[in-house]
């Protein structure tokens, strides 16, 4: 039930919702699940999974909450699963990838533009025109920038090897690990975390894509990422742990690298090539990049890399894992002692700092023992 808009003629939250519902669908709701469901010829069991898979809340088949946008988005999925594009194997799991992606988008855009202006204290005009000039813009961007990636893609796919019957490449995966993460999360403002993770995201991104890689997926403080060519993985690999060296900003890295085969699905990666890579992330020092044996073997002839077989370690799901030190051929190691110190820099400052408050405390409360009248 609509709410009674604020006295000074702005719009309420509710309001404004249906404002926004009215300009981006077309108009308000007018349709039941099961009028959908007729209309396309699908069964209201297909039209619910549908539904839910692009991640939007389930409704009563008797309430009113569905627009002739929405009915035609069903007629346009179902387009693509009668030309075949889509089976009913990949037909939950193709639309929940489009929806979270979305969903993700679309709550950063809103974040964006909530800094800009507050819809709630527009006019009901006002806030139409805004809609109205800066939709079709971003969906403009959007559109241009999927073209760009289907064109990449298809490049990728034509020109790299083609996967065996099980669909799966041999590539390189990595995983990139922002050190000291969960410590600076509370330590930091959120105008600082956020600067963090953003300049993080963009100047890996850069050094991903300068070497022909993609970033898969970003996993809260980590980055996912492959490329086709061993060599390439090694270069972005290296550079990643190199930034923070070279930009004050940029957060020290550990990255674990792997090489061999990989199933790609809906723009994801899966396999033990990806669980090892992620697995010698988790034992990497800060600063290093540790790789698996087969991709050690890929560069053993490649004179921009250096590579040092490390002891046997044991993690999860691998009991014999052998680690590889990856780096470039001028790095000189530091002594064991010098590299613990190293490592360990941070935290034996931070031991010293928390030993010094204690006794300056300590040191305080006896001052004030000896001199109660304070």
């Amino acid at each position: 039930m609509p709410s009674t808009p604020p006295d000074d003629g702005s719009l309420g939250p509710q309001q404004v919702v249906e404002l926004l519902e009215t300009h981006l669908l077309g108009s308000v709701p007018t349709l039941t699940g099961p009028q959908i469901a007729e209309a396309v010829g699908i069964s209201m069991d297909i039209a619910r999974q549908r539904w839910r898979s692009l991640g939007f809340t389930a409704v009563d088949d008797d309430e009113v909450a569905f627009t002739e946008a929405d009915l035609e988005a069903m007629r346009l999925t179902q387009r693509l699963h009668d030309l075949g594009m889509i089976n009913d194997d990949d037909e939950a799991a193709l639309i929940r990838t489009l929806g979270r992606s979305f969903a993700r988008l679309a709550e950063w855009q809103l974040g964006l533009l909530g800094r800009a202006v507050d819809p709630t204290s527009l006019a009901p005009d006002d806030l139409a025109a805004v809609i109205s000039e800066i939709t079709p813009v971003i969906e403009e961007v959007q559109n241009y920038i999927w073209r760009r990636h289907v064109l990449s893609a298809a490049s990728r796919l034509l020109l790299a090897p083609r996967p065996d019957e099980e669909g799966t490449v041999h590539a390189g995966i990595g995983f990139a690990d922002i050190v000291g993460y969960t410590r600076q999360t509370r330590s930091l403002k959120q105008e600082e975390l956020a600067r963090l993770v953003d300049v993080f995201e963009a100047r890996a991104l850069e050094i991903v894509t300068a070497h022909d890689g993609r970033i898969i997926k970003t996993i809260g403080d980590e980055i996912l990422f492959a490329a086709d060519r061993a060599e390439d993985t090694a270069y972005i690999a290296l550079e990643l742990v190199e930034e923070h060296l070279h930009d004050e900003d940029f957060p020290q890295l550990r990255v674990g690298v792997a090489w061999g085969s990989v199933l790609n699905r809906l723009g994801d990666v899966f396999g033990p090539t990806v669980n090892i890579a992620a697995r010698l992330t988790s034992v990497a020092r800060p600063g290093r990049v540790l790789a698996d044996k087969a991709l050690a073997e890929e560069l053993q002839d490649n004179e921009d890399f250096r590579l040092r077989r490390m002891r046997r370690t044991s993690v999860k799901g691998y009991r014999h894992l052998e680690p590889w030190k990856l780096r470039r051929p001028d790095d000189q190691e530091l002594p064991p002692a010098a590299a613990f110190l190293q490592e360990k820099g941070e935290d034996l400052r931070r031991v010293v700092d928390e030993i010094q408050a204690r006794a300056e405390r300590a040191a305080d409360a006896e001052d004030l023992e000896e001199r109660p009248d304070r």
